[in-house]
Formats: C-alpha cells, sequence, structure tokens
C-alpha cells in the first residue's frame, strides 16, 4: 500500500511526539503499519508519501536512481535567472556542493493560503522558484535559496518520481491507485 498525504505546515513526519505540543501523523487517521517515505521537515507542507512496503524508500530517495523531488519555494526577493543557473550547476552547503538540480522562476501557484501565513515585508517582495532534485539532504532547498540571496518563506513539496500532490488539500490523504504507483516508479514529470 502507499498513501499520498498532504503534510500540513507544523506536523512532524512521524507518529510520536518528541515533545506534548507537537502535531504528528497520528491525528491523520492513517492506515496501520505505514511508514513515511522520506521526510517533510515541520515547517515544510505538500507531499509525503507513506507505505507499508519497505523497497519504495530505496527506489524513490536514493540518488543512484535519479528520482525527482520538485518543490515549489516561495523566497524573499524577485529570484532571477542568474540565480536558477547558480542552484542548477549546484551550490556549496556546508562544506558540500549540491547535484546539479532544474530551477526556475514560476508563476504563483494556487495553494490555499498557510497557517500561520508567512511574514510579509512591506519593501521586500517574494516570488516562487521551482526546483527540481534528485536529492534530498536535510533542510536542502532552503539552504540552496539562501545560497543564492533569496531565502525561503514557504516551502511545498509538489511531486516524487511522475506522481503529483494534484488536488489534495492539507490533511488529506488517499491510496494511490494500481496506475498511480506505475507513475511513481517514474523517475521525473517528464517521462
Amino acid at each position: 500500500m502507499i498513501v499520498a498525504f498532504n503534510k500540513p505546515y507544523g506536523v512532524l513526519s512521524q507518529f510520536t511526539k518528541i515533545k506534548p505540543e507537537h502535531r504528528t501523523l497520528a491525528e491523520f487517521e492513517l492506515p496501520k503499519k505505514v511508514h513515511a517515505i522520506g521526510r517533510l521537515d515541520w515547517d515544510s507542507e505538500g507531499l509525503l508519501l507513506l507505505s507499508d512496503e519497505r523497497e519504495w524508500n530505496d527506489l524513490l530517495l536514493h540518488p543512484r536512481h535519479e528520482h525527482e523531488r520538485t518543490y515549489h519555494a516561495q523566497v524573499e526577493g524577485v529570484a532571477t535567472k542568474e540565480a536558477m543557473a547558480l542552484l542548477e550547476k549546484g551550490v556549496l552547503i556546508e562544506g558540500r556542493k549540491t547535484k546539479p538540480c532544474r530551477a526556475n522562476v514560476m508563476d504563483e501557484p494556487n495553494y490555499p493560503p498557510r497557517n500561520p501565513s508567512i511574514r510579509f515585508r512591506l519593501k521586500i517582495p517574494t516570488s516562487w522558484i521551482e526546483l527540481k532534485l534528485i536529492e534530498g539532504k536535510n533542510r536542502q532547498v532552503r539552504r540552496m535559496t539562501a545560497a543564492v540571496g533569496f531565502p525561503t518563506l514557504r516551502l511545498v513539496r509538489a511531486a516524487m518520481g511522475g506522481f503529483e500532490l494534484g488536488d489534495l488539500a492539507p490533511g488529506e490523504w488517499r491510496e494511490l491507485s494500481l496506475k498511480e504507483r506505475q507513475v511513481l516508479r517514474s523517475p521525473s514529470l517528464s517521462e
């Protein structure tokens, strides 16, 4: 079984609380015995896959399979083509260069407002970028955008491999069909 879940902001990608005030996956009545395939930080949103089939972890997460993860990041400032070119080549974060990726400036997506909302500064505009990565180090997208001068304000995972979040509302989940499981096996949306 594979489940697609739209993880809301402020929810840990695990079932057990570390502190009493934490929100976890346990509050969403997910099927028994599923575990998260990878993770999203508590302050990130979007597609989180869960499964009771362990082989999906390696297939979807190990860089040798080159399975893309697509992220939409609202960043502080007006993102430039020059910054996207730097991201695509890989940037140095914590002494390590990131793998090449695909990056582009995008129109504002139609996501529901985040609760709590992001911080806005009247004199500093925001813009949205799309990043397609084949690796997923701790807080990588946030560190990459900051490295090129555009700190991330909001981060949404929009797709994994060939499977897109679609119109699944925050906090909702559903089991993938057989056809969707096949789409998920595709390393990217372009295949």
